[in-house]
């Protein structure tokens, strides 16, 4: 398994997947040696072997330009470690030159990479040492730019890495088209595994501390309704417009408090977005929040909102329907293909956004159905069944290797 992050050195959701992929993997059998490109003991991790590829320290990860790819040459890295890791590609560089030592003593049945970041290693393997190539993609360079171009270096590898792989999994329909559309790859080349919710959301002790955000607990008892959004504040994201859904909804409903939780390059474009439309007092930023305070923000807020451009899937939807939000996606989003008990919109609807928001906070009824219809959606698919999916890839593989053979 080549991939980029594993939490707790996560930037976003791509490490949470592996993990629970990984995990879901390991419980139906299979025996995973799982790489990554910064050195971490991962002792949490008992169900499969954690490798480093590098002695870089997690903490200069810069999200190792997981979601950044328009840095890719940039020196973003101090040389540690009498290494010369200062940029995305000589990490990358780094990471494959660490793969092909261990494809010299190791063989595995497959290899299964995760993501442009790792596409490279996987090609490695598979020319080199003749071992099927899975590429699992969670995001592609379009999705990243918001449909916009995005950077030729990750495109080129992109789309080299989806024409060598022998499978690929999408984690969405949408994702699964994008594949086809741009880089002209077979749609019977490619399989759909959504994801799911992590058993950590499931498992272990959670309590609610109403004294986190207790401004935001008083808001509510004097009839305010808040709505949040979490996650990189990026052009995919399409906060740019949501801002402005945020500024048309509160000229109908001055009771709302918007929370925008999360960090990146577009923060402080949208805390001025939000002085030029006159709406910062109803506008909360809160910084890169994980954990008990991720948890917090969802069960304080009464409505979730996904504004993406392009979410190939969107894990935050799950995490917030958890917690009982009523749960606003766009059109635009994977999850939404799974999800029928919310409101949607195209990403570019800003009145269509703003209405629904006061929809929802002037009826408690539609509110309340919401809440009680996506309870019985969001655990539909289990991580079990995704191993099973996977499993079916493998199989696929292997029997294609072996009538070649």
């Amino acid at each position: 398994m080549l991939g980029w992050e594993l939490p707790p050195h996560n930037s976003g959701g791509l490490g949470v997947a592996c993990l629970n992929l990984s995990k879901a993997l390991a419980d139906q059998g299979a025996d995973i040696d799982f790489v990554v490109p910064y050195e971490s003991t991962h002792e949490d991790i008992k169900f499969m072997r954690v490798l480093s590829a590098t002695k870089l320290d997690p903490l200069y990860r810069y999200g190792i330009g997981a979601y950044d790819s328009k840095f890719i040459e940039d020196v973003v890295f101090p040389t540690i470690n009498k290494e010369n890791l200062v940029s995305i590609r000589d990490v990358q560089r780094h990471y494959c030159e660490f793969v092909k030592k261990y494809l010299m003593e190791f063989k595995p049945d497959i290899v299964h990479a995760h993501d442009w970041l790792t596409y490279e290693a996987g090609m490695l393997a598979k020319k080199n040492y003749g071992i099927p190539f899975v590429a699992h993609v969670h995001a592609t360079e379009y999705d990243r730019s918001g449909m916009n171009g995005g950077n030729p270096v990750v495109h080129a590898i992109e789309r080299e890495g989806l024409m060598l792989a022998d499978r690929i999994i999408a984690v969405s329909k949408a994702t699964k088209n994008i594949i086809h559309e741009k880089y002209d790859i077979p749609l019977n080349k490619i399989d759909v595994a959504y994801n799911s919710l992590g058993e950590d959301f499931f498992a272990g002790q959670y309590n609610y501390d109403k004294n986190s955000y207790l401004y935001l607990e008083n808001l509510k008892k004097a009839g305010y309704t808040i709505i949040s959004t979490v996650g990189r504040f990026t052009i995919q994201k399409g906060l740019w417009h949501m801002m402005h859904a945020a500024a048309k909804a509160l000229y109908k409903n001055p009771k709302l408090i918007f929370v925008f939780a999360g960090d990146g390059e577009e923060k402080n474009e949208l805390i001025s977005l939000a002085a030029e439309l006159g709406i910062s007092k109803n506008v909360i930023f809160t910084g890169f929040i994980r954990g008990k305070q991720l948890r917090d923000i969802y069960t304080v807020s009464d409505i979730f909102v996904m504004s993406s451009i392009s979410e190939p899937f969107g894990l935050t939807a799950l995490e917030a329907a958890h917690h009982g939000d009523a749960l606003i996606l766009t059109k635009q989003s994977g999850v939404a293909e799974v999800l029928k008990s919310i409101m949607s919109y195209d990403f570019w609807d800003e009145n269509r956004l703003a209405d629904e928001i006061v929809a929802i906070a002037e009826s408690d009824a539609l509110k309340k159905e919401l809440q009680e219809g996506i309870k019985k959606e969001y655990c539909k698919i289990p991580w079990e069944d995704i191993a099973k999916k996977c499993i079916s890839v493998y199989n696929k593989v292997d029997k294609h290797k072996r009538n070649i053979g």
